[in-house]
């Protein structure tokens, strides 16, 4: 009879070192950039009306989040781009990018709020007082 072979014994789950990465530290950072702009929108009805308002309504609250959004893309679009190997990947993306963000800004955002482009307010008529009916209350 033959005796079995002792195999080496191998770790079965690897150590961690405790050197951190740089790439650790970058992907943090993104993830931190990611939770806060996710608590953005719901921190902003807090600090209240006008100044919510104020930030992020009309064409130049749009464009604001319009260009926070595409610089915010680069990172994925440099990843769509060095997968797909062209230059009209990423295009595609800033045109999917682009005409989501104005279906919503533009199309579903007023349909919700009841807002529509280009109307005026109601105005309410202020009560006229002639002086007869002045005089006669006095």
């Amino acid at each position: 009879m033959t005796e079995p072979i002792d195999a080496p014994a191998l770790p079965l789950v690897s150590q961690p070192t405790s050197r951190a990465t740089p790439r650790g530290f970058w992907a943090a950072a993104r993830a931190a950039v990611g939770v806060v702009l996710g608590i953005v929108p719901h921190v902003m009805h807090h600090i209240g009306l006008l100044a919510g308002a104020a930030l992020l309504t009309g064409v130049w609250g749009n464009g604001v989040l319009y260009i926070v959004g595409l610089l915010l893309s680069i990172p994925l679009l440099r990843r769509i781009h060095a997968r797909f190997r062209t230059p009209w990947a990423p295009v595609l993306g800033v045109a999917a990018f682009t005409t989501l963000f104005a279906l919503s800004a533009f199309i579903i955002g007023p349909a919700l709020s009841g807002a529509t482009a280009g109307a005026t307010p109601d105005r309410t008529p202020t009560p006229t007082v002639t002086s007869n009916e002045h005089a006669g209350h006095h």
